[in-house]
């Protein structure tokens, strides 16, 4: 399994444009701060903060972003 940051990092490389939309920035940047899905940020779980990227990530689009979508629902158990 790869690392969070590791995956953010390909997500930050992935999303064209304008880049990630303001509601999903703030939880892609605690990605580059976490290993694994028992982290913390803060008082944050990296399951949350997955949650949440994957909520607010809608406008990230295209194959790359279909397959790491789902391994990110894998990886925090949905």
């Amino acid at each position: 399994m790869r690392t969070l940051r590791k995956i953010a990092f390909e997500i930050q490389r992935d999303w064209k444009g304008m880049g990630p939309n303001h509601p999903a920035f703030p939880y892609l940047g605690a990605m580059n701060f976490l290993d694994t899905i028992e982290d913390f940020y803060g008082y944050d779980s990296a399951r949350s903060i997955v949650f949440y990227f994957l909520a607010n990530a809608g406008g990230w689009r295209g194959e790359t972003a279909k397959r790491i979508k789902a391994e990110l629902r894998k990886l925090a158990g949905r």
